[in-house]
């Protein structure tokens, strides 16, 4: 069992940044793909951004490639997600994930996924 808290979330400027943070709880956090999803108002939930437990892989959405960067921290069990340049696109509820692998966890593959409770980012014009 994997539980995760978001924080970091809040209210920004177009050109801000922001970053969020994954807090993960259990034994076998470190071994999981961890990434982030949002959810916009009136839209479906999409993918953001997967960091695999080495650090090596990092697939990002076109959509905030060279503006987001995901990292982790094991010793700590915390996933960051750093926020640049942010447009008013980027408001959504932004969650965080963890699953075996990145098939899993994006739907590809059976599998469990462990979901956080979200936070909230709001960027305004």
């Amino acid at each position: 069992q994997v539980q995760l808290v978001e924080s970091g979330g809040g209210l920004v400027q177009a050109g801000g940044s922001l970053r969020l943070s994954c807090a993960g709880s259990g034994r076998t956090f470190s071994s999981y793909v961890v990434g982030w999803f949002r959810r916009a108002p009136g839209k479906e939930r999409e993918f953001v951004a997967a960091i695999a437990w080495s650090g090596a892989n990092t697939p990002y959405a076109d959509s905030v490639k060279g503006r987001f960067t995901i990292s982790r921290d094991n010793a700590k069990n915390t996933v960051y997600l750093r926020m640049n340049s942010l447009k008013p696109e980027d408001t959504a509820v932004y969650y965080c994930a963890a699953a075996a692998s990145e098939a899993v966890m994006r739907g590809w593959s059976q599998g469990t996924t462990y979901w956080g409770q979200g936070t909230q980012v709001t960027v305004s014009s």
